[in-house]
């Protein structure tokens, strides 16, 4: 199968948040939400990830309801299970009961096999003065990039 060039990213999460540690998960979906999600009509504003017995749910991800779905047809926030190794899930559910620390995901995409994948992050987050130190370091890189070019 060709690879897919489904990338939905989650802009705000690098700015709200600083990332400790990433990892790569399954999502389950139903069959109109996947054909929503290949045609690209998703978005990951206002996301989060929670624990719940023993489990991952990915919380108020938005996947657009199909245009060809019938009565049958997805919820568009609903929560949605994350697929991962017992492993990785024990690590993520340590890390979230210290203080300040959260899941969130940074990006959706669809796998060389065809499977919907979304990165998450083991994230803490940021101050507003951490904030502006962000806003300001990408304008120093902004103005020397300017610099070599012109």
């Amino acid at each position: 199968m060709a690879t897919s060039n489904i990338n939905i990213k989650n802009r705000r999460a690098t700015f709200d948040y600083e990332i400790l540690e990433t990892f790569t998960a399954g999502i389950v979906l139903t069959g109109t939400e996947i054909k929503s999600l290949r045609q690209g009509r998703a978005g990951l504003t206002d996301t989060y990830c929670l624990p719940e017995n023993g489990e991952l749910w990915l919380k108020n991800m938005y996947i657009a309801e199909y245009s060809f779905g019938s009565y049958n047809n997805h919820a568009t926030h609903r929560d949605r299970k994350l697929l991962l190794q017992r492993k990785e899930l024990t690590r993520i559910i340590k890390a979230v009961q210290q203080a300040g620390v959260t899941v969130v995901p940074l990006r959706v995409f669809i796998n060389e096999r065809g499977y919907a994948k979304v990165v998450i992050a083991i994230a803490r987050g940021k101050k507003s003065y951490d904030k502006r130190q962000s806003l300001k370091e990408r304008e120093d890189r902004r103005s020397m990039e300017r610099a070599l070019k012109g």
